[in-house]
Protein backbone atom coordinates (compact mmCIF):
# COMPACT_ATOMS: atom_id res chain seq x y z
CA UNK A 1 0.00 0.00 0.00
CA UNK A 2 1.22 3.50 -0.87
CA UNK A 3 0.68 5.90 2.05
CA UNK A 4 0.95 9.66 2.53
CA UNK A 5 1.21 11.20 6.00
CA UNK A 6 0.34 14.88 6.41
CA UNK A 7 2.32 16.90 8.96
CA UNK A 8 5.81 17.83 10.08
CA UNK A 9 6.11 17.24 13.82
CA UNK A 10 7.11 14.57 16.29
CA UNK A 11 3.65 13.01 16.08
CA UNK A 12 4.00 12.54 12.33
CA UNK A 13 7.54 11.18 12.70
CA UNK A 14 6.46 8.49 15.18
CA UNK A 15 3.49 7.54 12.97
CA UNK A 16 5.82 7.27 9.97
CA UNK A 17 8.35 5.26 12.01
CA UNK A 18 5.65 2.78 13.01
CA UNK A 19 3.88 2.54 9.64
CA UNK A 20 7.25 2.00 7.92
CA UNK A 21 7.56 -1.30 9.84
CA UNK A 22 4.46 -2.78 8.18
CA UNK A 23 4.90 -5.53 5.56
CA UNK A 24 1.73 -4.16 3.93
CA UNK A 25 3.55 -0.93 3.01
CA UNK A 26 5.07 -0.44 -0.44
CA UNK A 27 5.92 3.29 -0.35
CA UNK A 28 5.67 5.93 2.38
CA UNK A 29 5.59 9.68 1.84
CA UNK A 30 5.23 12.55 4.31
CA UNK A 31 4.27 16.15 3.57
CA UNK A 32 6.12 18.24 4.40
CA UNK A 33 7.99 16.11 6.95
CA UNK A 34 11.15 17.20 8.74
CA UNK A 35 14.86 16.46 9.01
CA UNK A 36 14.22 13.11 10.69
CA UNK A 37 11.30 11.72 8.70
CA UNK A 38 13.56 11.27 5.66
CA UNK A 39 15.03 8.25 7.46
CA UNK A 40 11.75 6.33 7.10
CA UNK A 41 9.80 8.12 4.34
CA UNK A 42 10.13 10.41 1.34
CA UNK A 43 9.49 14.06 2.21
CA UNK A 44 7.15 15.90 -0.16
CA UNK A 45 6.76 19.67 -0.39
CA UNK A 46 3.00 20.22 -0.10
CA UNK A 47 0.78 22.77 1.63
CA UNK A 48 -1.39 20.40 3.65
CA UNK A 49 -4.32 22.83 3.89
CA UNK A 50 -4.35 23.30 0.10
CA UNK A 51 -6.66 20.35 -0.50
CA UNK A 52 -6.66 20.70 -4.29
CA UNK A 53 -2.86 20.43 -4.42
CA UNK A 54 -2.81 17.52 -1.98
CA UNK A 55 -5.56 15.75 -3.91
CA UNK A 56 -3.80 16.22 -7.24
CA UNK A 57 -0.52 14.85 -5.84
CA UNK A 58 -2.32 11.89 -4.26
CA UNK A 59 -4.06 11.07 -7.54
CA UNK A 60 -0.91 11.46 -9.65
CA UNK A 61 1.13 9.23 -7.34
CA UNK A 62 -1.34 6.42 -6.75
CA UNK A 63 -1.65 6.99 -3.00
CA UNK A 64 -4.09 4.59 -1.37
CA UNK A 65 -4.19 6.01 2.17
CA UNK A 66 -3.75 9.49 3.63
CA UNK A 67 -3.01 9.71 7.37
CA UNK A 68 -3.77 13.21 8.70
CA UNK A 69 -1.52 14.18 11.60
CA UNK A 70 -2.52 17.71 12.73
CA UNK A 71 -5.97 19.15 13.37
CA UNK A 72 -6.11 22.01 10.86
CA UNK A 73 -6.75 19.91 7.71
CA UNK A 74 -9.38 17.84 9.54
CA UNK A 75 -11.27 20.84 10.90
CA UNK A 76 -10.97 22.38 7.44
CA UNK A 77 -12.65 19.35 5.88
CA UNK A 78 -9.96 17.43 4.01
CA UNK A 79 -11.81 14.13 4.48
CA UNK A 80 -14.96 15.70 3.02
CA UNK A 81 -12.93 17.04 0.08
CA UNK A 82 -11.72 13.54 -0.77
CA UNK A 83 -15.21 12.09 -0.47
CA UNK A 84 -16.57 14.80 -2.76
CA UNK A 85 -13.97 14.24 -5.48
CA UNK A 86 -14.70 11.31 -7.79
CA UNK A 87 -10.99 10.68 -8.43
CA UNK A 88 -10.22 10.54 -4.70
CA UNK A 89 -13.20 8.66 -3.27
CA UNK A 90 -11.28 5.38 -3.22
CA UNK A 91 -8.47 6.81 -1.08
CA UNK A 92 -8.65 5.91 2.61
CA UNK A 93 -8.40 8.96 4.89
CA UNK A 94 -7.39 8.43 8.53
CA UNK A 95 -9.17 11.25 10.32
CA UNK A 96 -12.82 12.26 10.74
CA UNK A 97 -14.97 14.32 8.43
CA UNK A 98 -15.56 17.99 9.23
CA UNK A 99 -18.69 17.33 11.31
CA UNK A 100 -16.78 15.03 13.67
CA UNK A 101 -13.74 17.31 13.69
CA UNK A 102 -15.93 20.00 15.29
CA UNK A 103 -15.30 18.19 18.58
CA UNK A 104 -11.88 19.84 18.44
CA UNK A 105 -12.64 22.73 16.11
CA UNK A 106 -15.05 24.37 18.55
CA UNK A 107 -14.77 24.20 22.33
CA UNK A 108 -18.38 25.46 22.54
CA UNK A 109 -19.63 22.66 20.26
CA UNK A 110 -17.71 20.06 22.28
CA UNK A 111 -19.04 21.30 25.63
CA UNK A 112 -22.60 21.41 24.31
CA UNK A 113 -22.17 17.86 22.95
CA UNK A 114 -20.99 16.63 26.36
CA UNK A 115 -23.96 18.30 28.03
CA UNK A 116 -26.42 16.69 25.60
CA UNK A 117 -25.04 13.22 26.25
CA UNK A 118 -24.40 13.40 29.98
CA UNK A 119 -20.62 13.20 29.68
CA UNK A 120 -18.96 14.53 32.85
CA UNK A 121 -17.17 17.84 32.34
CA UNK A 122 -16.67 21.22 34.03
CA UNK A 123 -19.54 23.69 34.29
CA UNK A 124 -19.24 26.36 31.61
CA UNK A 125 -20.74 29.19 29.56
CA UNK A 126 -19.70 30.71 26.23
CA UNK A 127 -19.30 34.42 25.50
CA UNK A 128 -18.53 36.66 22.52
CA UNK A 129 -18.51 40.38 21.76
CA UNK A 130 -22.31 40.51 21.96
CA UNK A 131 -22.42 39.38 25.60
CA UNK A 132 -18.97 40.32 26.85
CA UNK A 133 -20.32 42.02 29.98
CA UNK A 134 -22.27 38.88 30.84
CA UNK A 135 -18.96 37.03 30.74
CA UNK A 136 -17.51 39.45 33.28
CA UNK A 137 -20.54 38.97 35.52
CA UNK A 138 -20.35 35.17 35.14
CA UNK A 139 -16.78 35.12 36.40
CA UNK A 140 -17.85 37.13 39.45
CA UNK A 141 -20.08 34.17 40.43
CA UNK A 142 -17.16 31.72 40.26
CA UNK A 143 -14.37 30.85 42.65
CA UNK A 144 -10.79 31.23 41.36
CA UNK A 145 -8.85 30.08 39.47
CA UNK A 146 -10.63 31.17 36.27
CA UNK A 147 -10.35 29.05 33.12
CA UNK A 148 -10.75 30.80 29.76
CA UNK A 149 -10.60 28.84 26.51
CA UNK A 150 -10.52 30.15 22.95
CA UNK A 151 -13.37 28.42 21.13
CA UNK A 152 -11.38 27.68 17.96
CA UNK A 153 -7.98 26.21 17.13
CA UNK A 154 -5.08 28.03 18.80
CA UNK A 155 -2.17 25.59 18.37
CA UNK A 156 -2.66 24.17 21.86
CA UNK A 157 -2.12 27.56 23.50
CA UNK A 158 -5.66 28.95 23.68
CA UNK A 159 -6.29 28.03 27.33
CA UNK A 160 -5.52 30.55 30.07
CA UNK A 161 -5.84 29.88 33.81
CA UNK A 162 -5.68 32.88 36.15
CA UNK A 163 -6.14 33.28 39.90
CA UNK A 164 -7.01 36.98 39.98
CA UNK A 165 -10.43 38.24 38.83
CA UNK A 166 -9.00 41.48 37.44
CA UNK A 167 -6.41 39.60 35.39
CA UNK A 168 -9.09 37.18 34.20
CA UNK A 169 -11.35 40.07 33.14
CA UNK A 170 -8.49 41.71 31.26
CA UNK A 171 -7.70 38.40 29.58
CA UNK A 172 -11.33 37.98 28.50
CA UNK A 173 -11.18 41.38 26.81
CA UNK A 174 -7.81 40.58 25.22
CA UNK A 175 -9.14 37.34 23.79
CA UNK A 176 -12.44 38.69 22.44
CA UNK A 177 -11.89 42.40 21.81
CA UNK A 178 -8.21 42.34 20.88
CA UNK A 179 -8.30 38.95 19.08
CA UNK A 180 -5.39 37.61 21.13
CA UNK A 181 -5.77 34.23 19.41
CA UNK A 182 -7.15 35.60 16.14
CA UNK A 183 -10.55 34.34 15.07
CA UNK A 184 -10.12 31.39 17.44
CA UNK A 185 -11.07 33.63 20.37
CA UNK A 186 -14.08 35.38 18.81
CA UNK A 187 -15.95 33.15 21.23
CA UNK A 188 -14.50 32.24 24.63
CA UNK A 189 -15.61 29.41 26.90
CA UNK A 190 -15.34 30.23 30.60
CA UNK A 191 -15.47 27.15 32.75
CA UNK A 192 -15.13 25.85 36.27
CA UNK A 193 -11.61 24.94 37.37
CA UNK A 194 -11.24 21.23 38.06
CA UNK A 195 -8.66 20.24 40.66
CA UNK A 196 -7.04 16.88 39.94
CA UNK A 197 -4.45 15.06 37.85
CA UNK A 198 -4.78 15.06 34.08
CA UNK A 199 -4.32 12.19 31.66
CA UNK A 200 -4.94 11.42 28.01
CA UNK A 201 -6.64 8.46 26.35
CA UNK A 202 -6.76 7.71 22.62
CA UNK A 203 -9.52 5.68 21.00
CA UNK A 204 -9.48 4.42 17.41
CA UNK A 205 -12.88 4.29 15.70
CA UNK A 206 -14.12 2.79 12.42
CA UNK A 207 -17.50 4.49 12.73
CA UNK A 208 -19.15 1.48 14.37
CA UNK A 209 -16.52 0.06 16.72
CA UNK A 210 -13.70 1.48 18.79
CA UNK A 211 -10.51 0.31 20.51
CA UNK A 212 -8.90 2.16 23.41
CA UNK A 213 -5.13 2.61 23.47
CA UNK A 214 -2.89 2.93 26.57
CA UNK A 215 -3.13 5.96 28.81
CA UNK A 216 -0.61 8.80 28.76
CA UNK A 217 0.04 12.06 30.57
CA UNK A 218 1.65 15.10 29.01
CA UNK A 219 3.23 18.18 30.55
CA UNK A 220 2.22 21.45 28.90
CA UNK A 221 3.94 24.15 30.98
CA UNK A 222 7.41 25.34 30.06
CA UNK A 223 8.70 25.41 33.65
CA UNK A 224 9.50 22.81 36.28
CA UNK A 225 6.63 21.95 38.58
CA UNK A 226 4.12 22.89 35.86
CA UNK A 227 4.89 26.61 35.97
CA UNK A 228 5.17 29.27 33.29
CA UNK A 229 3.57 29.53 29.88
CA UNK A 230 1.66 26.80 28.09
CA UNK A 231 3.50 25.03 25.28
CA UNK A 232 2.59 22.38 22.74
CA UNK A 233 3.92 19.85 25.25
CA UNK A 234 7.24 19.31 27.05
CA UNK A 235 7.04 15.56 27.62
CA UNK A 236 4.80 12.58 28.30
CA UNK A 237 4.73 9.24 30.07
CA UNK A 238 2.72 6.06 29.44
CA UNK A 239 0.95 4.39 31.17
CA UNK A 240 -0.42 6.65 33.90
CA UNK A 241 0.05 4.99 37.32
CA UNK A 242 -3.32 5.92 38.84
CA UNK A 243 -5.34 4.83 35.78
CA UNK A 244 -6.09 1.38 37.15
CA UNK A 245 -8.86 -1.03 36.16
CA UNK A 246 -11.58 0.62 38.25
CA UNK A 247 -10.80 4.13 37.04
CA UNK A 248 -10.57 3.07 33.39
CA UNK A 249 -13.87 1.20 33.68
CA UNK A 250 -15.43 4.55 34.65
CA UNK A 251 -13.71 6.23 31.68
CA UNK A 252 -15.12 3.61 29.32
CA UNK A 253 -18.67 3.70 30.67
CA UNK A 254 -19.03 7.40 31.49
CA UNK A 255 -16.91 9.00 28.76
CA UNK A 256 -15.77 6.91 25.80
CA UNK A 257 -18.88 4.82 25.15
CA UNK A 258 -21.37 7.71 25.49
CA UNK A 259 -19.19 9.87 23.23
CA UNK A 260 -19.25 7.38 20.36
CA UNK A 261 -22.92 6.56 21.01
CA UNK A 262 -23.68 10.29 20.95
CA UNK A 263 -21.91 10.70 17.61
CA UNK A 264 -23.98 7.86 16.13
CA UNK A 265 -27.19 9.25 17.64
CA UNK A 266 -26.55 12.64 16.05
CA UNK A 267 -25.59 11.11 12.70
CA UNK A 268 -22.00 12.36 12.88
CA UNK A 269 -19.63 9.94 11.11
CA UNK A 270 -16.33 9.36 12.87
CA UNK A 271 -13.53 7.24 11.45
CA UNK A 272 -10.22 8.15 12.99
CA UNK A 273 -8.49 8.89 16.27
CA UNK A 274 -10.39 10.52 19.13
CA UNK A 275 -8.29 11.95 21.93
CA UNK A 276 -9.90 12.33 25.36
CA UNK A 277 -8.21 14.94 27.54
CA UNK A 278 -9.32 13.85 31.02
CA UNK A 279 -8.82 14.83 34.63
CA UNK A 280 -9.13 12.58 37.66
CA UNK A 281 -11.14 14.49 40.26
CA UNK A 282 -11.21 12.47 43.50
CA UNK A 283 -11.36 9.22 41.54
CA UNK A 284 -13.95 10.40 39.02
CA UNK A 285 -13.06 11.13 35.36
CA UNK A 286 -14.14 14.38 33.73
CA UNK A 287 -13.48 15.55 30.18
CA UNK A 288 -11.34 18.64 29.69
CA UNK A 289 -11.30 18.51 25.90
CA UNK A 290 -11.53 16.37 22.80
CA UNK A 291 -8.93 16.24 20.02
CA UNK A 292 -9.63 14.46 16.75
CA UNK A 293 -6.10 13.15 16.16
CA UNK A 294 -3.17 11.78 18.10
CA UNK A 295 -1.94 14.21 20.73
CA UNK A 296 1.63 15.42 20.64
CA UNK A 297 3.80 14.50 22.57
CA UNK A 298 1.54 11.71 23.89
CA UNK A 299 1.81 9.96 20.51
CA UNK A 300 5.58 9.65 20.94
CA UNK A 301 4.98 7.82 24.24
CA UNK A 302 1.98 5.68 23.22
CA UNK A 303 2.64 4.58 19.63
CA UNK A 304 6.00 2.93 20.44
CA UNK A 305 4.11 0.72 22.91
CA UNK A 306 1.89 -0.66 20.12
CA UNK A 307 3.40 -4.01 19.12
CA UNK A 308 0.78 -4.69 16.43
CA UNK A 309 0.94 -3.53 12.81
CA UNK A 310 -0.38 0.06 12.86
CA UNK A 311 -1.05 0.13 9.12
CA UNK A 312 -3.12 -3.02 9.42
CA UNK A 313 -5.12 -1.33 12.19
CA UNK A 314 -5.66 1.77 10.03
CA UNK A 315 -6.91 -0.41 7.16
CA UNK A 316 -9.39 -2.10 9.51
CA UNK A 317 -10.61 1.35 10.60
CA UNK A 318 -11.32 2.27 6.98
CA UNK A 319 -13.00 -1.06 6.21
CA UNK A 320 -15.07 -0.95 9.42
CA UNK A 321 -13.60 -4.25 10.62
CA UNK A 322 -11.94 -2.90 13.76
CA UNK A 323 -13.93 -5.38 15.85
CA UNK A 324 -11.84 -8.20 14.31
CA UNK A 325 -8.53 -6.65 15.41
CA UNK A 326 -6.69 -7.32 18.66
CA UNK A 327 -4.03 -4.77 19.49
CA UNK A 328 -0.99 -6.05 21.37
CA UNK A 329 0.60 -3.55 23.75
CA UNK A 330 4.13 -3.51 25.14
CA UNK A 331 3.94 -3.81 28.94
CA UNK A 332 6.99 -1.63 29.57
CA UNK A 333 6.60 2.05 30.41
CA UNK A 334 7.70 4.83 28.08
CA UNK A 335 8.89 8.33 28.86
CA UNK A 336 9.19 11.12 26.29
CA UNK A 337 11.14 14.32 26.98
CA UNK A 338 11.00 17.25 24.55
CA UNK A 339 14.05 19.34 23.75
CA UNK A 340 12.99 22.88 22.80
CA UNK A 341 14.65 25.99 21.44
CA UNK A 342 15.73 28.64 23.93
CA UNK A 343 12.97 31.23 24.40
CA UNK A 344 10.15 28.88 23.38
CA UNK A 345 7.14 29.23 23.63
CA UNK A 346 7.91 32.90 22.98
CA UNK A 347 10.46 34.17 20.42
CA UNK A 348 13.22 31.69 19.59
CA UNK A 349 16.02 31.27 17.09
CA UNK A 350 15.85 28.87 14.13
CA UNK A 351 18.59 27.36 12.02
CA UNK A 352 21.01 26.43 14.78
CA UNK A 353 23.04 23.23 14.16
CA UNK A 354 22.12 20.08 16.09
CA UNK A 355 25.02 17.84 17.06
CA UNK A 356 25.56 14.72 19.13
CA UNK A 357 24.36 11.14 19.20
CA UNK A 358 20.67 11.26 18.28
CA UNK A 359 20.32 7.50 17.81
CA UNK A 360 21.20 5.37 20.82
CA UNK A 361 20.52 1.82 21.93
CA UNK A 362 18.43 3.08 24.84
CA UNK A 363 16.23 5.73 23.19
CA UNK A 364 14.17 6.59 20.13
CA UNK A 365 14.56 10.15 18.83
CA UNK A 366 11.62 11.65 16.95
CA UNK A 367 12.13 14.96 15.19
CA UNK A 368 9.62 17.76 15.76
CA UNK A 369 11.21 20.98 14.52
CA UNK A 370 14.22 20.09 12.40
CA UNK A 371 15.36 20.28 8.79
CA UNK A 372 18.40 19.34 6.78
CA UNK A 373 20.44 22.16 5.21
CA UNK A 374 23.27 20.92 2.99
CA UNK A 375 23.42 17.73 5.02
CA UNK A 376 23.49 19.54 8.38
CA UNK A 377 20.58 18.99 10.76
CA UNK A 378 19.35 22.33 12.15
CA UNK A 379 16.48 23.55 14.29
CA UNK A 380 13.37 24.82 12.53
CA UNK A 381 10.75 25.04 15.28
CA UNK A 382 10.15 25.63 18.96
CA UNK A 383 9.86 21.98 19.88
CA UNK A 384 12.91 20.38 18.29
CA UNK A 385 13.32 16.75 19.36
CA UNK A 386 11.28 14.16 21.28
CA UNK A 387 13.39 11.58 23.12
CA UNK A 388 11.47 8.40 24.02
CA UNK A 389 12.77 5.49 26.10
CA UNK A 390 11.39 2.25 27.53
CA UNK A 391 11.77 1.03 31.10
CA UNK A 392 10.30 -1.49 33.51
CA UNK A 393 9.09 1.54 35.45
CA UNK A 394 8.55 5.18 34.52
CA UNK A 395 11.65 6.27 36.46
CA UNK A 396 13.90 3.91 34.50
CA UNK A 397 12.51 5.13 31.20
CA UNK A 398 13.02 8.75 32.23
CA UNK A 399 16.61 8.11 33.28
CA UNK A 400 17.37 6.69 29.82
CA UNK A 401 15.78 9.66 28.04
CA UNK A 402 17.70 12.18 30.15
CA UNK A 403 20.96 10.31 29.57
CA UNK A 404 20.39 10.44 25.80
CA UNK A 405 19.59 14.16 25.97
CA UNK A 406 22.94 14.82 27.64
CA UNK A 407 24.60 13.64 24.43
CA UNK A 408 22.64 16.01 22.15
CA UNK A 409 23.42 19.68 21.73
CA UNK A 410 22.12 22.79 20.01
CA UNK A 411 22.33 26.46 20.95
CA UNK A 412 20.21 27.41 24.01
CA UNK A 413 18.58 23.96 24.16
CA UNK A 414 16.04 23.63 26.96
CA UNK A 415 14.03 20.76 28.44
CA UNK A 416 12.13 19.99 31.61
CA UNK A 417 14.00 17.86 34.10
CA UNK A 418 10.93 16.87 36.12
CA UNK A 419 8.67 14.98 33.69
CA UNK A 420 6.52 12.60 35.74
CA UNK A 421 7.21 14.54 38.97
CA UNK A 422 3.57 14.41 40.10
CA UNK A 423 3.19 10.65 39.52
CA UNK A 424 6.20 9.18 41.28
CA UNK A 425 4.44 8.69 44.60
CA UNK A 426 1.31 7.17 43.10
CA UNK A 427 0.55 3.41 43.09
CA UNK A 428 1.51 1.37 40.03
CA UNK A 429 -1.05 0.85 37.29
CA UNK A 430 -2.41 -2.54 36.36
CA UNK A 431 -2.83 -1.47 32.73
Amino acid sequence: MKVLILGSGGREHVIAWKVAQSPLLTELFIAPGNGGTEEVATNVSLDIVDFASVGKWVNNNGIEMVIVGPENPLVGGIHDYFLGNVQLQGVHVIGPQKAGAMLEGSKEFAKDFMLRHGIPTAKYRSFSMENLQEGEAFMQTMAPPYVLKADGLAAGKGVVILNDIRSATNELHAMIQDSKFGNASNTVVIEEFLDGIELSVFALSDGDNFITLPTAKDYKRIGEGDTGLNTGGMGAISPVPFADGDFMAKVQEQVIKPTFEGLKEEGIPFQGVLFFGLINVSGEPKVIEYNVRFGDPEAEAVIPRIKSDLLEIFIAMCQQTLHTVTIEIEEASTATVIMVAGGYPEAYEKGTPITGELSTADSLTFHAGTRLVDGQLVTSGGRVLAITSFGDEMEQALEKSYTTIEGISFKAANYRKDIGFDLKALPASNL
